[in-house]
């Protein structure tokens, strides 16, 4: 798997833009989960990689949004720093429910 870090700041400004901040969101929490409004953390392989990449491309406006993806260094915890709420949830470990 692969760990990212995808952020992403689409204008909101018009209607067409709020529809696009909403399939990028939906996007982006199909593969991971939202640390801040515009930021998640995804896991994905090499071929949902290629395919979430490809949709949140053509979901752009390259002259009003931008969209920004980190490969994330593991173990998670050594080289990630959270200050506040931090909300993370290890899918990878057991979960008890």
């Amino acid at each position: 798997m692969i760990d990212l870090l995808i952020c992403y700041d689409v204008s909101t400004v018009s209607e067409s833009g709020r529809r696009r901040l909403r399939r990028v969101a939906k996007m982006c929490v199909a593969h991971g989960q939202r640390v801040q409004n515009s930021v998640f953390e995804v896991s994905v392989t090499d071929v949902q990689l290629l395919a979430l990449r490809q949709k949140l491309l053509d979901t752009l406006d390259p002259t009003e949004d931008s969209i920004r993806i980190y490969r994330l260094r593991q173990p998670r915890e050594k080289f990630v720093e959270a200050f506040g709420r931090d909300q993370y949830v290890d899918f990878s470990d057991s979960l008890i429910l």
